[in-house]
């Protein structure tokens, strides 16, 4: 699958004096499947060490952190030679040895010549932060993939080419209609790149309504698994007491989004969560956990929309939203046939606003804001290159937008 972030691994790698590069992103969303893919088409060999399966690596770091001693020893390590000019090395799962992660300050400051790319799943990487060599690597950070990736991992180039190129102008209407065909498959699958091959590879076998259908529902118990893979790196880095909190208030900020019927989602509500935890304050850094691990989306609720936007942030208003709207169907046990039907009623107005914040994210915006007037919401307010634009999202087919009226008599945005 083509991944638009290989643009800014390319640009990486032209780089003179590059810095050690991170990708970062939750799990499952195809960070080694990217490294060692761009290490095969773009370099002359690459070399991937995983910490977490390869436990031993650990001591090629205890005695000094050295770059030449370590590229001598993993070469040994791997019985092949590694040319620092020409080849790409991968540190995969870094965050399960710190040292090696404080030790891409040193590969950035006495070996810049070599390609060095490490991947880590955000929460771990973030726990380690004594170790975070500041200052000395790239960051690039990756998602589940957009509406785009899907269509071209499909096979869907005709859809692709209208959507890459999308203008005022209307569309035929049996391209529409198409897309929002496909647009519904994203919305049972995902973005989460194994599940996104499982669907291309089924579909092109089966092809029938009925078996399209099982082809979803066998999906769906994979996302399951995955629910449970996530609960379970939380116990991992959290311990069991406080996985516990962490998997309620994410499961909350995805039965909170489907209770708001016939309007934009609401502020996420505290009473409720946890027993006996009602205020932010103690719930913000399990809040801050499950952002840092990459599965929620925070959306700061704003009342006046002048830039910088952050200045107007509070603490304690924010939207949540899940990080994969396939993961979100999954946790709502929302059945595909509904969402393929469209028969989900006055709710599915907060699938459509999800979906919207999951291509914002991808499309790397790393803020995202919502806009609440006295008598208006506006679903996203965006800072672009310094411009102001307003994303009012409807899900149904009344398409009259007063609240985006009413923020653009006040604000006056250029788009």
């Amino acid at each position: 699958m083509k991944r638009k972030i290989v643009t800014f691994l390319s640009k990486w790698q032209q780089q003179t004096r590059r810095k050690p590069l991170i990708l970062k992103g939750a799990r499952q969303v195809g960070k080694t499947y990217l490294l060692k893919e761009f290490g095969q088409s773009q370099f002359s060999s690459y070399h991937y060490f995983d910490f977490e399966k390869q436990r031993d690596l650990a001591k090629v770091f205890q005695q000094d952190l050295n770059p030449q001693r370590i590229i001598n020893e993993l070469s040994f390590y791997a019985r092949k030679a590694i040319d620092i000019k020409h080849d790409l090395v991968i540190f995969d799962e870094i965050q399960a040895c710190p040292s090696a992660l404080t030790s891409l300050k040193y590969f950035c400051e006495e070996m810049p010549e070599l390609a060095l790319c490490s991947a880590g799943s955000l929460l771990g990487i973030h726990l380690n932060s004594d170790s975070y060599p500041v200052g000395k690597v790239e960051e690039l950070s990756l998602y589940p993939l957009s509406f785009s990736e899907f269509l071209q991992a499909v096979g869907d180039e005709k859809s692709l080419q209208y959507v890459d190129n999308l203008s005022q102008s209307s569309m035929p209407e049996i391209v529409h209609d198409h897309l929002c065909q496909q647009l519904k498959n994203f919305f049972i699958v995902g973005g989460l790149p194994e599940l996104v091959v499982n669907y291309r590879d089924a579909i092109a076998k089966e092809n029938s309504p009925v078996n399209l259908l099982n082809i979803f529902d066998e999906i769906r118990t994979k996302q399951e698994v995955l629910i449970k893979a996530y609960f379970a790196d939380m116990a991992k880095h959290a311990g069991k007491v406080n996985a516990m909190h962490l998997d309620r208030i994410w499961h909350a900020a995805a039965t909170q989004l489907a209770e708001v019927q016939d309007a934009t989602s609401s502020r996420f509500r505290f009473k409720g969560v946890i027993p006996g935890i009602d205020r932010y304050s103690r719930l913000a850094s399990a809040i801050d956990w499950l952002e840092g691990a990459g599965i929620i989306i925070k959306s700061s609720v704003i009342t006046d929309a002048y830039l910088p936007l952050a200045a107007y942030a509070k603490e304690g208003f924010f939207k949540l939203f899940i990080f994969d709207v396939g993961i979100l169907g999954a946790m709502l046990n929302l059945a595909p046939a509904s969402i393929i039907k469209y028969e989900y009623g006055t709710f599915k107005g907060y699938f459509a606003e999800n979906f919207v914040a999951q291509e914002l994210r991808s499309a790397g915006l790393a803020k995202l804001y919502a806009w609440q007037g006295r008598h208006a919401e506006v679903e996203f307010v965006c800072e672009v290159n310094g411009k102001l634009i307003p994303i009012e999202v409807k899900s149904g087919n009344i398409t009259h937008a007063k609240s985006l009226k009413s923020f653009i008599d006040r604000y006056h945005p250029e788009f």
